[in-house]
């Protein structure tokens, strides 16, 4: 059970300005579903200050209460203001939040800095920089951010701020290079990565079917159901066009085992099993 304070349980329990904006000045987008948390903010401006802020979010106690805090913190506030917020000040209004909950307040921020490039007309249309977490879709440039910001020293902080490295693990040497190019010190000797447990052998495979592949295969009309993990072979049945499809085989090799042995284990091998 997460330590909250009683701001939090308050901004949790009685959220401040959810819902829509019709014509926002402004909308800010971050976080995806599939990753477990998103958030949409909405702002608008009345001469040159915003006058109406609401939310939508999707996610635990923290990320309500840490959007529920920053829609009432940017109320009145200059654009110029708005962009002076930092997530230590979003949880310092919530007078604290858990070092593992952190990465709520970074995607209130992220949410900030998105609906005020939307209004400037200054988004960006592609996600700047190489993706390091494949996981949950974090780039070396917004760690290099978290750690220069936070003072971040481990993988672990990482973790907590922008979740990078909190899924099959894969990334951790990355993290770690650019935690020590930011903070200058010389590169540690790469860890010798520790053997999954079949139990959590099988959990990274769900979870990289769920978040990663059944979405893809859905947009066509297909579907794919895992049957059964025996050592490194992943029996998996298509379902959908996917079943019919004469290009069957070239789905399983070329995209679903070679999602998996990347975010997973290098050994595995995907198998069909027919009805």
């Amino acid at each position: 059970m997460w330590e909250y304070t009683e701001k939090v349980k308050e901004h949790f329990l009685n959220p401040r300005n959810v819902g829509i904006i019709e014509n926002a000045d402004g909308v800010g987008e971050v976080g995806s579903l599939a990753c477990g948390d998103a958030l949409t903010l909405y702002f608008k401006l009345n001469e040159d200050r915003i006058a109406d802020v609401k939310f939508q979010t999707f996610g635990c106690a923290s990320a309500i209460a840490s959007s529920s805090a920053l829609t009432e913190m940017l109320k009145g506030l200059t654009l110029d203001e708005a962009k002076k917020i930092s997530n230590d000040d979003i949880a310092e209004f919530l007078g604290g939040l858990p070092k593992e909950k952190m990465h709520c307040s970074v995607m209130g921020r992220e949410a900030l800095e998105a609906a005020i490039a939307d209004y400037e007309g200054t988004r960006a249309k592609e996600v700047e920089g190489e993706i390091v977490c494949e996981c949950f879709g974090v780039t070396d440039l917004q760690i290099e951010r978290v750690v220069r910001e936070n003072q971040l020293t481990t993988i672990e902080d990482v973790t907590s701020y922008v979740k990078a490295g909190g899924g099959c693990e894969n990334c951790h040497d990355r993290i770690q290079e650019i935690i020590d190019s930011v903070l200058g010190r010389e590169p540690r000797p790469k860890k010798k990565k520790a053997k999954l447990t079949n139990i959590q052998k099988i959990k990274l495979i769900e979870e990289t079917l769920e978040r990663e592949i059944r979405p893809a295969l859905e947009k066509d009309g297909g579907d794919i159901e895992l049957i059964d993990v025996d050592g490194n072979a992943v029996y998996v049945q298509l379902r959908g066009t996917c079943a019919t499809c004469r290009l069957s085989q070239v789905t399983l090799s070329e995209y679903v085992q070679t999602k998996l042995r990347e975010l997973v284990t290098p050994e595995l091998v995907v198998e069909e099993v027919h009805p």
